[in-house]
C-alpha cells in the first residue's frame, strides 16, 4: 500500500464522493490517494484493522499503520489538508461520542438526503494515479 494518507470512501454515496472531489480540489499537495471501501484496497485495509467488510457507514483515513474513523478522520484529513480547512481540526476537542453522533446522523441519512448513484466517479487520467482501485 501507498506511504501517503489513503482516503477510503463509499463509492455509491453522492456526499462521499462530493467530499472526495472536495478533497482533490484543496489537496494542493496531492498528498491523499483515495480507495473505495467497497473495492479491493478499501476491503484489504479494512481487514487489515478487523473492521466489519460490508459497513460502508464510515470516512476511512489511513495513515501507514494507524487509521481514523468517522469524525476523527475527517477533522484529521482537513488538518492534513492545510490552509483555512486545517483550523476545523480544532473541534477534536468536541467529545468524540457528540462528534460521532452527529457524523452518524449524517451517514445514517445520506442516501436519503444526498441521493446514491450506481457507479463511482470516473477519475480524470491526470487523477486515475491518485485512485488505488
Amino acid at each position: 500500500m501507498a506511504e501517503k494518507p489513503i482516503i477510503l470512501f463509499d463509492g455509491a454515496c453522492n456526499l462521499c464522493n462530493s467530499s472526495v472531489q472536495f478533497i482533490i480540489k484543496r489537496d494542493k499537495k496531492k498528498q491523499f490517494f483515495f480507495a473505495q471501501l467497497q473495492g479491493k484496497t478499501g476491503q484489504e485495509i479494512l481487514a487489515k484493522f478487523n473492521l466489519p467488510l460490508d459497513d460502508f457507514n464510515s470516512f476511512i483515513l489511513a495513515e501507514g499503520d494507524k487509521i481514523y474513523t468517522k469524525s476523527t478522520g475527517a477533522l484529521r484529513m482537513l488538518q492534513k489538508t492545510g490552509g483555512v480547512w486545517s483550523l476545523f481540526y480544532g473541534f477534536i476537542i468536541i467529545p468524540k461520542f457528540i462528534r460521532d453522533g452527529i457524523y452518524n446522523l449524517i451517514a445514517r441519512n445520506r442516501y436519503k438526503w444526498f441521493g446514491k448513484r450506481e457507479t463511482c466517479m470516473i477519475p480524470t487520467p491526470e487523477l486515475k494515479q491518485r485512485f488505488l482501485d
